[in-house]
């Protein structure tokens, strides 16, 4: 640890689970200010954009205010951010690399009224929308052109992108390109550095791209050309052997120019025309680094970051000074501002952005003396005994619980138990529960994770030290969300399920539950409906009969009534037992739950799109109000404060009413997953369907667990029974192989109602109930037609014709 630390001049933490690389980093006046004072620009993964104007370090709450000139939230990742003259202009620039949108913007500030400072404002001057995935960028005068700068910029895919201005230039293939390196330009060659998958550095020089083949599209090298142009090819090379993780090369003189590489174990040097200066062997893992002018001729001066928090500083290959940060920097920048000059700036990965000088800070701690006195070995050996004594107590006792719950609608618990001397089991158990409506399933998982001690597990010495863990599901007892009653004499819905045994006492099946020996009532215990279950049966046909009010409150009923007659009559040895349902499927009934299920999503967007409008009317409201009161001639309010007490109004009631849907939309994808439990249940009686098929259809009808703004129940389920219907269900296998030669499909989105989707879920219905086969293995054994051969590969078919 070095004796020295980084004095701290300002600091400031950006944002909360935002993250930032090396090339989300960058100084200059861009607001051209004329005092050559310098700001810092920040951008981050998220998307958020921040400049800074740092000041003096202050211990007052509003240091970091007013630092901070603007802060704007873009709607893309910023990967990388540059301040240039990308303009015909002597004007400074931003420019923001997205991954998919090169942006370049005007910072302008303009002078305040009132005590809160300037206003500082970001507008978009032009943008270039990428046809691929950008890595990085670098700028400067490509080909020798004054007076403003050229972006050029890396793809995923080994292109690099010619920009000037507003227009793109050109774009040209990395040759032998895997994976994207580092990026920078030679101002004094003209030519662009990359480090390639190859591990060397490679250098081409801008007329050489210029003249090079059109990048239309990636070709192979091997292959002769297919349009006119040179192939590319670097005009020198020099291997490193490493990854490189940055490269720089610093504007010291017009007459010469370094190149620096910082490798993953070494530092490089070299000269422009690809001659190696000196190399540095690091004895650390390197995080950044930045070359900067020494003021001694001849050499240069080099700040470096590492993955201890060190900040070294080197004089080509000799250490001059070593100070201490407080995080790992990914990225370093020296500035200038008007309280100080040559300041440090250090970002870190998490948003740590820090302004240091160079300077000691001795620590003042001592070592306290150690009291040297002669031990008492009786006092030792009782002390001993005690913990001898303690440790046999807890290997007797049987185990430690601890229960914890948390959770709204899901119930976390946690169990842990201490077995023995150095065991420790550890058991999470989680079941989805509420109490205002039904669940639409009883069942949990539990996990498990223990570790045995060293002693008893000799025999399998390679496993000593590493955790176990096992998971496993589990039923909740039905009682906890039923009860017996008294049955009602009128129901809305009824279902019958025949066997092909004699009627069971329902007594023997739901012990402590039945009232007589004809029927069975169970009542859903919640706080908000109450509909009971009834379950009856017959005496001479073998038939039981379950009816509710509630069409989705029969599902666990009818559930636990089959899975209850399957384990009665596995105990009695009956290996002949069936069940079915001959009646029709309940589809009306369960349309009305689909249906208001979509009522609720339509609902939920109607409300997002109102409480926009009113939140953009609202904040226009107050902008006038505040012109209004910064205004140094009084002016009538013209009503406004009557508009914003009644926009208010509404924003809160549409907020109240946006929460109270979002409320009955959980509830009802929670009953709408127990009406689909139920029709599949149905469904696999009526036509006796495998288990195997069981899961697909539940897979099919039951793709989300929840509901998301981006991605609902309706389209969802709509495109996977499509997809059967096309696939396995179709009527012949010319349609199924043409659905299988078919790519993509439409984005996902809202319906405009739920015809369609009922329409395809009564199809597949009827479809299985006529003898469909439901399996996956279906679609690998079907014939493709020619035809559909051709299309999918036309080259296979063109060879074909020319051996022929």
């Amino acid at each position: 640890m070095s004796l020295f630390k980084a004095r701290d001049w300002w600091s400031a933490t950006l944002g909360e689970g935002e993250e930032f690389d090396q090339g989300c980093l960058c100084v200059g006046d861009v607001d051209n200010s004329g005092t050559e004072h310098d700001k810092v620009v920040v951008g981050s993964y998220m998307g958020m954009l921040r400049i800074f104007s740092p000041h003096a370090n202050k211990t007052s709450e509003g240091a970091l205010v007013e630092a901070l000139l603007l802060e704007v939230q873009l709607q893309n990742a910023i990967i990388q951010v540059e301040v240039g003259k990308f303009v015909c202009s002597e004007l400074l620039h931003l420019a923001v690399l997205h991954p998919r949108k090169l942006s370049v913007f005007s910072v302008s500030g303009t002078a305040g009224n009132v005590e809160h400072g300037d206003q500082y404002q970001l507008k978009l001057v032009y943008e270039h929308n990428l046809q691929r995935t950008a890595c990085n960028m670098t700028y400067g005068t490509f080909g020798g052109v004054t007076g403003h700068h050229s972006l050029c910029i890396q793809s995923m895919d080994g292109m690099l992108m010619f920009f000037e201005q507003d227009s793109y230039t050109f774009g040209r293939f990395l040759p032998g390109f895997l994976l994207p390196g580092p990026l920078v330009y030679n101002s004094r060659t003209d030519s662009f550095l990359t480090v390639s998958s190859a591990r060397q550095l490679e250098s081409y020089k801008f007329e050489t791209l210029a003249v090079a083949t059109e990048a239309e599209s990636r070709q192979d090298p091997d292959l002769p050309l297919k349009t006119g142009g040179k192939r590319l090819m670097p005009d020198w090379t020099f291997v490193l052997g490493e990854q490189a993780l940055d490269l720089c090369v610093p504007s010291l003189s017009h007459y010469s120019s370094f190149i620096f590489i910082l490798g993953e174990r070494n530092l490089y040097c070299l000269r422009d025309s690809g001659q190696i200066r000196f190399m540095k062997k690091l004895e650390f893992n390197p995080s950044s680094f930045l070359p900067y002018a020494s003021v001694t001729d001849g050499t240069t001066n080099l700040l470096l970051g590492n993955h201890t928090n060190m900040l070294l500083v080197y004089q080509d290959v000799t250490l001059k000074w070593a100070a201490q940060l407080p995080f790992v920097p990914v990225a370093i920048r020296v500035a200038n501002f008007p309280e100080i000059k040559g300041v440090v700036i250090s970002l870190s990965s998490d948003g740590h952005l820090l302004c240091s000088y160079m300077g000691t800070d001795p620590s003042f701690f001592s070592t306290p003396k150690v009291d040297a006195r002669e031990a008492d070995y009786e006092q030792v050996d009782a002390e001993m005994k005690t913990l001898q004594k303690f440790i046999k107590e807890a290997t007797r006792t049987q185990g430690r619980t601890l229960l914890d719950c948390s959770g709204r609608d899901r119930r976390l618990c946690s169990l842990s138990l201490s077995s023995g001397a150095g065991s420790s089991t550890v058991v999470a158990f989680s079941a989805f529960l509420n109490g205002r409506y039904p669940a639409a399933d009883l069942t949990g998982d539990i996990t498990v994770s223990f570790s045995l001690p060293t002693e008893k597990i000799l025999y399998i010495f390679f496993f000593s030290g590493v955790p176990r863990v096992l998971q496993s599901k589990f039923s909740l007892p039905l009682a906890l969300v039923c009860v017996p009653t008294s049955p009602a004499k009128t129901t809305k819905f009824k279902i019958t399920v025949d066997t092909n045994q004699p009627p069971v006492n329902l007594n023997s099946i739901f012990p402590g539950k039945t009232h007589s020996h004809s029927y069975c009532t169970l009542t859903h215990m919640y706080t908000l409906a109450h509909n009971d279950a009834v379950c009856s049966f017959s005496k001479t046909t073998k038939r039981y009969r379950i009816q509710s009010d509630c069409f989705e409150d029969m599902w666990l009923v009818v559930k636990e009534l089959v899975q209850r007659f399957d384990k009665h009559f596995s105990k009695l040895g009956v290996k002949d037992f069936k069940k079915s349902f001959s009646g029709p499927l309940p589809m009306q009934e369960y349309f009305l739950s689909v249906d208001h299920h979509f009522q609720l999503r339509v609902s939920a967007q109607q409300y997002q799109d109102l409480l926009s409008e009113r939140a953009v009317q609202f904040r226009a409201i107050q902008r006038r109000l505040l012109t209004r009161f910064k205004d140094k001639t009084p002016a009538p309010l013209q009503n406004l404060d009557t508009l914003l007490d009644a926009t208010y109004s509404q924003v809160m009631a549409l907020a109240e009413a946006a929460e109270d849907n979002r409320a009955q939309l959980e509830e009802a994808f929670v009953r709408l997953r127990s009406a689909t439990h139920l029709l599949l249940l149905l469904l696999s009686l009526s036509q006796d369907l495998t288990p195997d098929q069981t899961a697909i259809l539940e897979a099919t009808l039951l793709p989300l667990l929840q509901d998301t703004p981006q991605l609902g129940w309706e389209e969802s389920c709509n495109a996977a029974v499509s997809h059967l219907l096309r696939s396995c269900l179709s009527r012949s296998p010319k349609d199924q192989a043409t659905s299988l030669a078919q790519a993509g499909g439409p984005v996902l989105g809202l319906p405009r109602d739920t015809a369609r989707l009922k329409k395809h879920i009564t199809l597949m219905c009827d479809r299985i109930s006529k003898g469909g086969r439901l399996t996956l293995a279906a679609e690998a054994n079907v014939p493709v037609p020619v035809q559909i051969q051709n299309l999918a590969a036309p080259g296979e078919s063109e060879e074909k014709g020319r051996r022929r």
